[in-house]
């Protein structure tokens, strides 16, 4: 992959912290639209791989909306769509709480966790596939981006 200054056909930066953030910012989107094509055979987005990904480490317990949207990487992605689109497709199943019936309990279906294991069978491999840096390397990369955001 070329510097963050080819990609982007930038000749210079304000200042080190500026070409952090831009390519912080600019890899996150190319990763984004890999990981994008490699779920779309299987009918989901990102958005709901996640979802159902939070409610796999969940599973047998059911969680709220509130609890799966703490979770969620994505901050700006409306839950409860995501939610009602799984649901749709049968991948996981809504019910209201029975010791409360504002709270409504969501849970992965056997569908969404065989989903989840034919895509669990190569990711490994993928992820090693397009972050091509040393165990050390990915270590480091890891502390340093925990403390980038405190």
């Amino acid at each position: 992959m070329a510097r963050i200054e080819e990609a982007i056909h930038v000749r210079k930066f304000n200042d080190d912290y500026e070409k952090a953030m831009v390519n912080v910012l600019y890899t996150a989107s190319w990763l984004d639209g890999i990981h994008l094509q490699r779920l779309k055979p299987a009918g989901i987005s990102p958005q709901q791989f996640n979802v159902l990904r939070i409610l796999r480490g969940a599973f047998p317990t059911p969680l709220r909306l509130t609890d799966i949207t703490e979770r969620m990487i994505d901050k700006n992605s409306n839950a409860t769509r995501l939610v009602e689109k799984l649901r749709q497709k049968a991948l996981v199943k809504r019910e209201v709480c029975k010791h409360n019936r504002r709270q409504v309990d969501i849970w992965i279906t056997d569908k969404g966790l065989e989903l989840l294991s034919s895509l669990d069978e190569g990711f490994k491999e993928y992820t090693r596939s397009i972050i091509q840096l040393s165990k050390d390397d990915v270590d480091r990369l890891n502390d340093l981006l925990d403390r980038a955001r405190g």
